[in-house]
């Protein structure tokens, strides 16, 4: 029989004591396991001999407080190479799934890439409160991750990297919310997809164009956005690239003007210490400003601002423009040899350095690859509108083409020329800027150019007015006020080279490039007549 303790207040005390003293000696070696590891320990109340290889990282351990020199190693490099190898990664936790209470899934993804994590529970290695810990991390969540390279002997089909990763450590360095506006398995969700699942009678989420746009800082870690704004980035250095080889001059010039700088009423006026002022629509004045400078080539790449309604798929109020601008010896044709050159090697490169990216994209956005030759077509404007006429279209030739009308004629061209990608040029001088230089053999028509892609416009250019009387009365004629472009005129009256020049939308070059349905799939963070957030 055992002994009652009632009847024994000092014995009952002292064993009070001792397992008082014992949580408190847990509690200290917890603690200081916690400390040397960077992490929180799970609980005390169950203690973990391997409590030190998970849990949540401490503030204080992310204010730099220390260079440990330990090796990183990206999520995208990881590949049967490294077998068998010990690694640490950081990125996010996209998807956690429990295999009873012993076995769990994490995939990590980092920069678009992804690998699968094995949390297996086995003595001295990890514990069956790290694989509930691991379990009870947030999607999104940014975590640490430390074990063994292992190929596995079948596909992996929920990862980029066909290698696992057996865990040996988990620490979760920021944690993401319990509710996500956006899931990011939704968002990257195809719209073939979709449709499937809905002939098959399953309804999947489809995540609309505003709500995308409204979390766009969720949007953009979805795999097809990561891909289309590194292949925007690549636009942009081949496009500078190729310009410095040609000895071009990278230029910027200023955003705030003092009146239009291409015509109509379609600027952002503001006030400029009391002067009336207006966003630039483009750089054109200030680049033939430094043509007169005699940098005889340059470009620029920089925001251009547009004050339109317009509520279509190709437009926007702010974009990023691509401009150029060149003395030209004897003819116009001098600046389209440019774009040709220029884009050939620009679809080149990207056909052969955004290979991943570009599936990436195709895979929730399919597109046919771009068809272009390796001497660009080019048509004049009145060739282009007897296709049209042929084909039952009827066109003012000495009006625009409307944009069915664009889209008609890409698709004529492409069945007779097979090719995406052409140059139509001598536009109706009405339809053109004011300093358009105009045709010498018919003033009706222009020395100027449109470039298409997949039946969209990308590119206009033309030779420029550089004598100043024509130029101020070409001004003129199109309502503008000359007193507001007086510097520009005056910078041709000691003496301007015959110039041209053209410009190009990068968000639109992307878009066409990838076949995508609307420019705002290309733009970080659209500006449009409805939109100035996020």
């Amino acid at each position: 029989m055992e002994p009652d303790e009632s009847q024994n207040p000092s014995k009952k005390a002292s064993k009070k004591e001792a397992a008082k003293l014992e949580k408190q000696r847990l509690r200290e070696q917890h603690a200081s396991a916690a400390a040397t590891s960077g992490v929180s320990a799970l609980s005390v109340d169950s203690p973990d001999p391997l409590a030190a290889n998970y849990g949540d990282v401490p503030l204080a351990e992310l204010q730099s407080k220390v260079i440990s020199g330990r090796v990183w190693t990206q999520v995208g490099s990881l590949t049967d190479q490294l077998k068998d190898r010990s690694v640490l990664v950081r990125g996010r936790a996209q998807a956690i799934r429990a295999v009873g209470k012993k076995i769990a899934f994490l995939v990590v993804r980092e920069r678009g890439c992804t690998v699968q994590c094995v949390l297996t529970a086995a003595p001295d290695l990890v514990s069956p409160q790290m694989v509930k810990y691991a379990t009870g991390v947030n999607r999104e969540s940014f975590v640490d991750v430390e074990g063994v390279v292992s190929v596995p002997g079948v596909p992996i089909k929920g990862a980029t990297q066909q290698v696992e990763i057996q865990v040996r450590k988990l620490y979760c360095v920021n944690s993401a919310g319990n509710t996500l506006p956006i899931n990011i398995e939704d968002a990257s969700r195809s719209e073939v997809e979709i449709e499937k699942a809905l002939e098959a009678g399953e309804q999947l989420v489809r995540v609309n164009q505003d709500t995308r746009l409204n979390f766009r800082f969720l949007d953009l870690r979805t795999a097809a956005n990561q891909g289309i704004f590194r292949v925007q980035c690549q636009v942009e250095n081949i496009f500078r690239q190729f310009l410095l080889n040609e000895e071009f001059v990278g230029i910027h010039t200023p955003k705030l003007i003092a009146g239009s700088s291409e015509g109509g009423s379609a600027v952002f006026r503001l006030d400029y210490k009391g002067t009336p002022a207006c966003l630039a629509q483009s750089p054109q004045l200030h680049k033939q400003m430094a043509i007169c400078g005699d940098f005889g080539r340059v470009f620029e790449i920089g925001p251009v601002f547009r004050a339109e309604d317009s509520f279509t798929h190709r437009h926007l109020c702010e974009f990023t423009g691509l401009d150029v601008e060149m003395e030209i010896k004897e003819h116009y044709a001098e600046v389209m040899d440019i774009v040709d050159r220029l884009f050939i090697a620009m679809f080149d490169s990207l056909n052969e350095k955004c290979q991943k990216e570009l599936e990436a994209i195709g895979k929730q956005y399919p597109f046919k690859p771009l068809k272009y030759l390796r001497k660009t077509l080019r048509l004049t404007f009145q060739e282009g509108i007897q296709m049209l006429k042929e084909a039952g279209v009827e066109v003012d030739p000495l009006g625009d083409l409307n944009t069915e009308s664009e889209k008609t004629l890409g698709r004529l061209v492409a069945e007779r020329y097979g090719t995406d990608f052409y140059i139509l040029h001598r536009y109706p001088l009405a339809v053109r800027p004011f300093y358009t230089m105009p045709c010498e053999d018919d003033p009706a028509y222009s020395n100027s150019f449109d470039v298409f892609i997949r039946g969209e416009e990308i590119i206009s250019g033309a030779q420029r007015v550089h004598i100043p009387e024509f130029l101020a009365q070409r001004a003129e004629a199109c309502g503008i006020d000359v007193t507001t472009i007086s510097t520009y005129i005056d910078s041709f009256r000691f003496g301007a080279p015959p110039h041209g020049g053209f410009g190009v939308g990068l968000e639109r070059v992307v878009m066409l490039f990838c076949a995508l349905n609307n420019i705002r799939k290309t733009s970080l963070f659209p500006r449009d007549p409805q939109r100035i957030a996020p």
